[in-house]
Parts: structure tokens; C-alpha cells; sequence
């Protein structure tokens, strides 16, 4: 996923089901100068939402360990 984020970042932004912002980030890759930003933006943003998922995944572990 991540090769997909920095050679298609508008896809990568597709794929997770963030229309708005693939949408956006195709108008910014368009431009050869904007094709950078746009895979890094794409980079750190699926690192984030990895960074969520497993915060979540935490959270609801330790909210079940401590109702024992």
C-alpha cells in the first residue's frame, strides 16, 4: 500500500475510501511540481490511519482487561 501512496497517491486516498480528498489529491498531482507533496501527503496520511487503527485496537484491549 505504501508503494501504491507514493507512485499513485490519489489512489491511495481511493482505496481507503477518502473520496473528497482523492479527488483533491489528483488535482494536485496533475502538475508535475505537485506529484511530491501529493505522495507524501498520501505517505503520512496512511501512516497515520495505521497509527489509528492500532491505537483503537489498543484502546479496546484495555477497556476489555480492566472490566475483569
Amino acid at each position: 500500500m505504501t508503494l501504491i501512496a507514493i507512485f499513485f497517491p490519489f489512489l491511495s486516498f481511493l482505496l481507503r475510501g477518502r473520496l473528497f480528498t482523492g479527488i483533491i489529491c489528483l488535482l494536485l498531482q496533475i502538475t508535475l511540481i505537485g506529484w511530491i507533496p501529493a505522495a507524501v501527503w498520501a505517505v503520512i496520511s496512511l501512516q497515520n490511519a495505521r497509527a489509528d487503527k492500532r491505537n483503537n485496537k489498543l484502546i479496546r484491549e484495555l477497556r476489555k482487561s480492566n472490566r475483569r
